[in-house]
């Protein structure tokens, strides 16, 4: 404690503010209430429930998993046994299977789903516009992140891909 009393006694007090050079007279602007404070803050949490919301929502998960179960339905190989291949498969193997690919391809558009909705809703809300280039953006960018896992050359495919897609579903719905 002494120690930290002598080095506070012999510091240099600080420099005293320079004014700002812009004058004050631009910047007179009326303090906002407590009142529009609350229902700001209660706008943009309000936002942000959507926004979660609405990720939530667009996972594809049910989507992804009935496209997996009707691949897998569809394909020659389900059950397929290589060391065995002329055995017939169960059902009850066959059925397994189908949840399997169901499971994954489930997996796989809820994290493409929630990546988009996520990156539209943060585009958005920065932007303060609701248009067709959220989408655009958000695909850019959601395209892009999963191509990058495959290089620099796959993620800018991924992204002008991803991009193209979006504007051609955005301009079918509006």
């Amino acid at each position: 404690n002494y120690i930290c009393s002598r080095i506070q006694a012999n510091a240099p007090s600080p420099p005293p503010p320079v004014p700002h050079p812009i004058s004050p007279v631009l910047f007179q602007k009326q303090m906002p209430s407590l009142e529009s404070l609350k229902r700001t803050d209660g706008w943009r949490l309000s936002g942000l429930f959507v926004c979660c919301l609405s990720v939530y929502l667009s996972t594809g998960f049910v989507l992804g998993g009935a496209f997996g179960v009707f691949t897998a339905g569809i394909d020659t190989n389900v059950g397929f046994d290589p060391k065995d291949p002329l055995r017939t498969p169960t059902a009850r193997e066959v059925l397994k299977d189908m949840g399997q690919r169901g499971m994954s391809y489930a997996k796989n558009f809820a994290i493409v789903g929630a990546m988009f909705s996520c990156t539209e809703c943060i585009i958005e809300s920065h932007r303060g516009k609701s248009d067709w280039k959220n989408a655009v953006y958000s695909g850019c960018v959601t395209g892009g992140a999963i191509g990058l896992r495959a290089g620099l050359k796959a993620g800018v495919l991924g992204c002008g891909g991803f991009a193209a897609f979006s504007a051609a579903i955005e301009y079918y719905l509006r």
